[in-house]
């Protein structure tokens, strides 16, 4: 089992970090926002990701790149890991009917951020806001919410109202709030 141990915000020392993880401290630190970290190893297996989330207690969000079928509109949903996405529950929503996942070029081209890694703190490189931002509303129901700081080896947690408060308005990226139904398993 995988020992975590939380520490309140950016790490001592720095050095062997990527500047996208070091730019994600520096804009939570400016924003006066407060976030506990983990640092782990790449979130690749159910296991370890069962064991940041509990680490953490906060809700992980899962975040997805999608686009429209000609590539020209993007959108990235932050949606509770636990609930199943289908296309479907979402075209409707937005009007974008057949939406799919955006290939992980865009989400380097955009965001800066490698695939395994997609995170709302990537928007604050969409500097021409090419993405819009959708926001399932079950994420605002939690105290907390879980996100990578541009990185899978490390995630934050930070409270929710923090992220509708002052990060999100920081972004410039206006969320669209959407409802995504809960499946039975």
């Amino acid at each position: 089992m995988m020992q975590l141990q939380l520490q309140h915000g950016r790490p001592a020392d720095c050095s062997g970090r990527l500047e996208k993880e070091i730019r994600s401290y520096d804009l939570l630190d400016s924003l006066g926002i407060t976030y506990y970290r983990l640092d782990h190893e790449p979130a690749m297996t159910m296991e370890i990701c069962a064991a940041i989330d509990e680490s953490l207690g906060g809700l992980i969000c899962k975040n997805l790149l999608l686009c429209n079928r000609q590539c020209t509109s993007f959108y990235m949903l932050m949606m509770p890991g636990d609930k199943v996405f289908k296309t479907k529950d979402l075209s409707a929503q937005i009007g974008s009917s057949r939406l799919s996942f955006a290939d992980g070029k865009y989400m380097e081209e955009f965001l800066d951020i490698t695939p395994g890694s997609l995170s709302i703190l990537g928007l604050m490189n969409d500097k021409e806001n090419r993405i819009q931002l959708l926001i399932d509303e079950d994420v605002l129901k939690h105290p907390h919410v879980g996100c990578h700081p541009c990185i899978n080896t490390s995630s934050l947690r930070m409270e929710t109202q923090d992220l509708v408060q002052k990060l999100i308005p920081a972004l410039k990226h206006e969320p669209i709030i959407v409802q995504l139904p809960t499946y039975e398993a």
